[in-house]
Protein backbone atom coordinates (compact mmCIF):
# COMPACT_ATOMS: atom_id res chain seq x y z
CA UNK A 1 0.00 0.00 0.00
CA UNK A 2 1.38 3.61 -0.82
CA UNK A 3 2.35 5.61 1.90
CA UNK A 4 -0.87 7.89 0.94
CA UNK A 5 -4.05 5.96 0.60
CA UNK A 6 -6.93 6.66 -2.26
CA UNK A 7 -9.92 7.98 -1.63
CA UNK A 8 -11.10 4.45 -2.47
CA UNK A 9 -9.26 3.26 -0.35
CA UNK A 10 -10.28 5.40 2.35
CA UNK A 11 -13.71 5.08 2.04
CA UNK A 12 -13.65 1.33 1.41
CA UNK A 13 -12.12 1.14 5.56
CA UNK A 14 -14.28 3.12 6.76
CA UNK A 15 -17.40 1.42 5.28
CA UNK A 16 -16.44 -1.40 6.07
CA UNK A 17 -16.22 0.04 9.68
CA UNK A 18 -19.46 1.22 9.31
CA UNK A 19 -21.16 -1.50 8.52
CA UNK A 20 -20.25 -3.44 11.10
CA UNK A 21 -20.90 -0.38 14.12
CA UNK A 22 -24.48 -0.87 12.26
CA UNK A 23 -25.08 -4.35 13.94
CA UNK A 24 -25.13 -2.59 17.21
CA UNK A 25 -27.46 0.78 16.41
CA UNK A 26 -27.16 4.13 18.40
CA UNK A 27 -30.39 4.03 21.01
CA UNK A 28 -31.27 6.72 23.07
CA UNK A 29 -32.55 6.84 26.59
CA UNK A 30 -33.76 9.74 29.16
CA UNK A 31 -31.64 10.38 31.93
CA UNK A 32 -31.71 13.00 34.48
CA UNK A 33 -34.85 15.27 33.83
CA UNK A 34 -35.21 13.97 30.27
CA UNK A 35 -31.71 14.76 29.34
CA UNK A 36 -30.94 12.52 26.53
CA UNK A 37 -27.90 10.05 26.23
CA UNK A 38 -27.38 8.29 23.27
CA UNK A 39 -25.37 4.63 23.07
CA UNK A 40 -24.21 1.87 21.49
CA UNK A 41 -24.55 -1.87 23.17
CA UNK A 42 -23.38 -5.64 22.87
CA UNK A 43 -25.19 -8.29 25.08
CA UNK A 44 -25.22 -12.15 24.64
CA UNK A 45 -28.19 -14.05 24.43
CA UNK A 46 -27.59 -15.92 27.83
CA UNK A 47 -24.74 -13.95 29.29
CA UNK A 48 -23.06 -16.07 32.18
CA UNK A 49 -24.85 -15.32 35.53
CA UNK A 50 -21.22 -13.80 37.11
CA UNK A 51 -20.81 -11.42 34.12
CA UNK A 52 -20.72 -7.91 35.31
CA UNK A 53 -21.68 -5.52 32.78
CA UNK A 54 -18.46 -3.24 31.12
CA UNK A 55 -19.27 0.23 30.56
CA UNK A 56 -16.96 2.54 28.03
CA UNK A 57 -16.55 5.76 28.30
CA UNK A 58 -14.36 7.57 25.07
CA UNK A 59 -12.18 10.58 24.87
CA UNK A 60 -12.48 13.86 23.49
CA UNK A 61 -12.33 13.29 19.60
CA UNK A 62 -14.21 9.75 19.58
CA UNK A 63 -17.68 8.81 20.21
CA UNK A 64 -19.88 5.37 21.07
CA UNK A 65 -18.98 3.53 17.72
CA UNK A 66 -15.10 3.77 18.27
CA UNK A 67 -15.23 0.57 20.69
CA UNK A 68 -17.04 -1.52 17.25
CA UNK A 69 -13.71 -4.19 17.81
CA UNK A 70 -14.35 -4.25 21.32
CA UNK A 71 -18.34 -4.27 20.92
CA UNK A 72 -17.74 -7.71 18.77
CA UNK A 73 -15.55 -9.12 20.92
CA UNK A 74 -16.73 -8.68 24.40
CA UNK A 75 -20.25 -9.02 23.96
CA UNK A 76 -20.10 -12.69 23.67
CA UNK A 77 -19.68 -13.11 27.14
CA UNK A 78 -21.38 -9.69 28.89
CA UNK A 79 -23.47 -6.90 27.89
CA UNK A 80 -21.10 -4.04 26.59
CA UNK A 81 -22.30 -0.36 26.75
CA UNK A 82 -20.47 3.10 25.34
CA UNK A 83 -22.22 6.18 25.25
CA UNK A 84 -21.53 9.15 23.57
CA UNK A 85 -20.79 11.67 26.08
CA UNK A 86 -23.19 14.40 26.46
CA UNK A 87 -22.94 16.84 23.78
CA UNK A 88 -21.81 14.04 21.48
CA UNK A 89 -23.43 12.15 19.30
CA UNK A 90 -27.47 12.05 20.09
CA UNK A 91 -26.40 13.32 23.61
CA UNK A 92 -27.62 16.19 25.82
CA UNK A 93 -24.89 18.50 26.76
CA UNK A 94 -24.25 19.41 30.32
CA UNK A 95 -25.49 22.87 31.78
CA UNK A 96 -22.83 24.53 32.38
CA UNK A 97 -20.32 25.91 29.71
CA UNK A 98 -17.16 25.00 31.77
CA UNK A 99 -18.06 21.88 33.60
CA UNK A 100 -16.13 20.26 36.03
CA UNK A 101 -15.86 15.91 36.32
CA UNK A 102 -19.14 15.58 38.39
CA UNK A 103 -21.20 16.85 35.81
CA UNK A 104 -20.74 14.27 33.40
CA UNK A 105 -20.80 11.66 36.39
CA UNK A 106 -24.03 13.07 37.10
CA UNK A 107 -25.12 11.93 33.77
CA UNK A 108 -22.91 8.66 33.89
CA UNK A 109 -25.22 8.13 37.39
CA UNK A 110 -28.65 8.90 35.16
CA UNK A 111 -27.56 6.94 32.05
CA UNK A 112 -26.78 3.71 34.39
CA UNK A 113 -30.08 4.31 36.52
CA UNK A 114 -32.67 4.36 33.10
CA UNK A 115 -30.74 1.29 31.93
CA UNK A 116 -31.33 -0.96 35.17
CA UNK A 117 -27.18 -1.16 36.06
CA UNK A 118 -26.53 -0.84 39.58
CA UNK A 119 -23.18 -1.96 39.29
CA UNK A 120 -20.44 -2.10 36.56
CA UNK A 121 -17.48 -2.36 35.45
CA UNK A 122 -16.01 1.02 34.35
CA UNK A 123 -13.21 1.85 31.56
CA UNK A 124 -12.45 5.40 30.62
CA UNK A 125 -10.23 6.10 27.35
CA UNK A 126 -8.62 9.40 28.03
CA UNK A 127 -11.02 12.16 28.44
CA UNK A 128 -13.01 9.34 29.39
CA UNK A 129 -10.90 8.57 32.46
CA UNK A 130 -11.69 11.33 33.87
CA UNK A 131 -15.79 11.02 33.76
CA UNK A 132 -14.89 7.42 35.12
CA UNK A 133 -12.69 8.91 38.06
CA UNK A 134 -15.12 11.71 38.74
CA UNK A 135 -17.99 8.80 38.93
CA UNK A 136 -16.09 6.28 40.49
CA UNK A 137 -15.39 8.64 43.60
CA UNK A 138 -18.36 9.75 43.89
CA UNK A 139 -20.17 6.28 43.45
CA UNK A 140 -17.76 3.50 44.38
CA UNK A 141 -20.74 0.89 45.29
CA UNK A 142 -21.33 1.34 42.34
CA UNK A 143 -18.17 0.40 40.35
CA UNK A 144 -16.73 -3.23 41.03
CA UNK A 145 -13.74 -2.54 39.25
CA UNK A 146 -12.04 1.10 37.42
CA UNK A 147 -9.70 0.66 34.16
CA UNK A 148 -8.08 3.84 32.69
CA UNK A 149 -6.70 3.77 28.92
CA UNK A 150 -3.96 6.39 28.25
CA UNK A 151 -5.66 8.66 31.37
CA UNK A 152 -5.97 12.31 30.81
CA UNK A 153 -5.16 13.85 34.22
CA UNK A 154 -6.70 17.16 33.25
CA UNK A 155 -5.11 20.65 34.01
CA UNK A 156 -7.07 21.42 37.37
CA UNK A 157 -4.00 21.09 39.57
CA UNK A 158 -2.02 23.49 37.01
CA UNK A 159 -1.93 27.09 37.56
CA UNK A 160 -4.47 29.65 36.26
CA UNK A 161 -2.41 30.60 33.28
CA UNK A 162 -1.53 26.98 32.37
CA UNK A 163 -5.39 25.75 32.40
CA UNK A 164 -6.11 29.12 30.27
CA UNK A 165 -3.54 28.42 27.90
CA UNK A 166 -4.29 25.09 27.15
CA UNK A 167 -8.26 25.69 27.00
CA UNK A 168 -8.02 28.65 24.98
CA UNK A 169 -5.22 26.76 22.67
CA UNK A 170 -8.00 23.54 21.95
CA UNK A 171 -10.52 25.93 21.35
CA UNK A 172 -8.99 28.25 19.09
CA UNK A 173 -7.97 24.81 16.79
CA UNK A 174 -11.56 23.81 16.83
CA UNK A 175 -13.07 27.64 15.94
CA UNK A 176 -10.25 27.86 13.16
CA UNK A 177 -10.87 24.02 12.06
CA UNK A 178 -13.84 22.53 12.93
CA UNK A 179 -14.49 19.00 13.49
CA UNK A 180 -13.16 17.76 9.84
CA UNK A 181 -10.27 19.85 9.91
CA UNK A 182 -9.53 19.02 13.61
CA UNK A 183 -9.81 15.32 11.96
CA UNK A 184 -7.73 16.20 9.52
CA UNK A 185 -5.06 17.63 11.53
CA UNK A 186 -5.36 16.23 14.72
CA UNK A 187 -6.17 12.07 14.02
CA UNK A 188 -3.03 11.08 13.38
CA UNK A 189 -1.44 12.00 16.65
CA UNK A 190 -3.75 9.71 18.25
CA UNK A 191 -2.20 6.35 16.48
CA UNK A 192 1.55 5.22 16.79
CA UNK A 193 3.72 4.48 13.55
CA UNK A 194 2.79 0.88 13.56
CA UNK A 195 -0.93 1.61 13.12
CA UNK A 196 -2.39 0.47 9.79
CA UNK A 197 -4.52 2.29 7.22
CA UNK A 198 -7.38 1.11 8.55
CA UNK A 199 -7.20 2.39 11.92
CA UNK A 200 -6.12 5.55 10.81
CA UNK A 201 -9.23 6.07 8.80
CA UNK A 202 -11.54 4.66 11.37
CA UNK A 203 -10.24 7.46 13.48
CA UNK A 204 -10.63 10.78 11.25
CA UNK A 205 -13.86 8.97 10.84
CA UNK A 206 -14.95 9.46 14.61
CA UNK A 207 -13.32 12.42 14.72
CA UNK A 208 -14.86 14.19 11.66
CA UNK A 209 -18.26 13.54 13.35
CA UNK A 210 -17.31 15.01 17.02
CA UNK A 211 -20.16 18.36 17.94
CA UNK A 212 -18.66 21.50 18.36
CA UNK A 213 -20.46 22.55 21.45
CA UNK A 214 -19.94 19.52 23.20
CA UNK A 215 -16.37 19.33 22.09
CA UNK A 216 -15.69 22.83 23.32
CA UNK A 217 -17.13 21.57 27.00
CA UNK A 218 -15.03 18.87 26.89
CA UNK A 219 -12.30 20.81 26.31
CA UNK A 220 -13.08 22.95 29.76
CA UNK A 221 -13.35 20.01 31.27
CA UNK A 222 -9.87 19.08 30.59
CA UNK A 223 -9.00 22.22 31.85
CA UNK A 224 -10.88 21.89 35.14
CA UNK A 225 -10.23 18.59 35.71
CA UNK A 226 -7.49 16.87 38.41
CA UNK A 227 -7.95 13.22 37.99
CA UNK A 228 -5.65 12.12 40.51
CA UNK A 229 -7.25 13.92 43.30
CA UNK A 230 -10.24 11.91 42.02
CA UNK A 231 -8.98 8.58 42.42
CA UNK A 232 -7.35 9.79 45.84
CA UNK A 233 -10.46 9.67 46.76
CA UNK A 234 -11.72 6.22 45.35
CA UNK A 235 -11.63 3.67 47.96
CA UNK A 236 -11.89 0.69 44.74
CA UNK A 237 -9.06 -1.21 42.81
CA UNK A 238 -8.06 0.62 39.55
CA UNK A 239 -5.83 -0.50 36.65
CA UNK A 240 -4.01 1.95 33.97
CA UNK A 241 -2.58 0.93 30.79
CA UNK A 242 -0.86 2.99 28.31
CA UNK A 243 0.45 2.95 24.68
CA UNK A 244 4.57 2.61 24.57
CA UNK A 245 4.16 5.00 21.93
CA UNK A 246 1.69 6.94 22.78
CA UNK A 247 3.15 10.66 22.63
CA UNK A 248 -0.85 12.39 23.70
CA UNK A 249 -0.69 11.35 27.37
CA UNK A 250 2.50 9.34 27.45
CA UNK A 251 4.11 6.65 29.90
CA UNK A 252 5.44 8.99 31.86
CA UNK A 253 1.71 11.16 32.71
CA UNK A 254 0.46 7.54 33.03
CA UNK A 255 2.66 6.87 35.64
CA UNK A 256 1.74 9.81 37.97
CA UNK A 257 -1.79 8.17 37.71
CA UNK A 258 -1.10 4.92 38.29
CA UNK A 259 0.59 6.08 41.73
CA UNK A 260 -2.27 7.80 42.57
CA UNK A 261 -4.43 5.11 41.97
CA UNK A 262 -1.89 2.96 43.85
CA UNK A 263 -1.24 0.27 40.97
CA UNK A 264 1.44 -0.27 38.40
CA UNK A 265 1.45 0.93 34.77
CA UNK A 266 0.79 -1.42 32.14
CA UNK A 267 2.53 -0.50 28.86
CA UNK A 268 1.40 -2.12 25.64
CA UNK A 269 4.23 -2.40 22.87
CA UNK A 270 3.80 -0.53 19.93
CA UNK A 271 0.41 0.89 20.61
CA UNK A 272 -0.40 4.95 20.09
CA UNK A 273 -3.15 7.06 22.32
CA UNK A 274 -6.05 5.27 20.50
CA UNK A 275 -4.75 1.77 21.20
CA UNK A 276 -7.97 -0.01 21.38
CA UNK A 277 -8.70 1.12 18.03
CA UNK A 278 -5.11 0.24 16.87
CA UNK A 279 -4.49 -2.82 18.72
CA UNK A 280 -7.66 -4.56 19.10
CA UNK A 281 -6.14 -7.52 20.69
CA UNK A 282 -4.00 -6.51 23.24
CA UNK A 283 -6.55 -3.92 23.86
CA UNK A 284 -9.43 -6.42 24.06
CA UNK A 285 -7.60 -8.57 26.15
CA UNK A 286 -6.91 -6.15 28.82
CA UNK A 287 -10.29 -5.46 29.22
CA UNK A 288 -11.37 -8.84 29.19
CA UNK A 289 -8.83 -9.82 32.11
CA UNK A 290 -9.48 -6.74 34.04
CA UNK A 291 -13.54 -8.03 33.73
CA UNK A 292 -12.75 -11.71 34.64
CA UNK A 293 -10.55 -10.60 37.54
CA UNK A 294 -13.45 -8.70 39.29
CA UNK A 295 -16.51 -11.08 38.30
CA UNK A 296 -14.17 -13.87 40.20
CA UNK A 297 -14.12 -11.24 43.06
CA UNK A 298 -17.75 -10.93 43.13
CA UNK A 299 -18.50 -14.37 42.67
CA UNK A 300 -16.38 -15.21 46.20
Amino acid sequence: MSAVPSVSVEASNTTSLETRVARFPSKQVAANAQRMVSYREASPDAPAADALPVVLLHGIGSGAASWVQQFEALGATRRVLAWDAPGYGASTPVAPASPAAMDYADVVSGWLDALGIARCLLVGHSLGAIVAGGFAAAHPARVAGLLLLSPAGGYGAASADVRAQKRDQRLAMLAELGPSGLAEKRSANMLSAHADQASRDWVRWNMARVIPHGYAQATHLLANADLAADLARFSGRATVAVGADDTITPPSACERIADAAGTTLQIVPRAGHAGYIESPSAYTAIIDTFCRAHDTQRSH
